[in-house]
């Protein structure tokens, strides 16, 4: 994370009944686990859909389709114990291939090489606090728009 700078990111919303896949995150400094869609930053030039599709292929190594643009979030947080700030544009798609829907959980892999754990999550579980979805306004945004509601 680049102190001082302003992050692009796009992320999507996949839903399977009343769960959403989601990659799992730590905080060393707070000694905390998260969870947030997958995706990742937009490029200079290109458009936010454009990097969602690039950033899934990239990330689990998948193909989307019937993308919707669900809203805009400003996210202003701490990780690891520096400042973050990103305008975070959220989408909800659809997997090409339908096994993905399948799995229980699975790796992804991050730009830097890094690994990370994709799974689903119910949304019950973060509506009663059981586990953290960030951005922190974002269960607000699938509510008011009326997903998975």
């Amino acid at each position: 994370m680049r102190k001082g700078i302003i992050r692009p990111l796009v992320i999507c919303i996949f839903q399977k009944d009343d769960s959403i896949l989601v990659a799992e995150g730590y905080d060393p400094v707070k000694k905390d686990y998260f969870y947030r869609p997958i995706g990742g930053g937009i490029e200079f030039g290109e458009k936010s859909s454009d990097a969602l599709i690039r950033e899934v292929d990239e990330e689990i190594d998948a193909t989307i389709c019937d993308l919707h643009y669900i809203g805009t979030i400003e996210n202003l947080f701490t990780f690891s114990g520096d400042i973050g700030h990103e305008i975070v544009q959220v989408y909800d798609a659809r997997f090409v291939d339908g096994s993905i829907y399948e799995k229980g959980s699975f790796i992804g892999k991050e730009d830097n090489g890094t690994t990370f754990k994709a799974l689903w999550i119910a949304l019950p579980e973060f509506r009663n606090g059981k586990s953290r979805l960030v951005p922190e306004e974002l269960l607000d945004l699938i509510q008011q728009n009326n997903q998975m509601v």
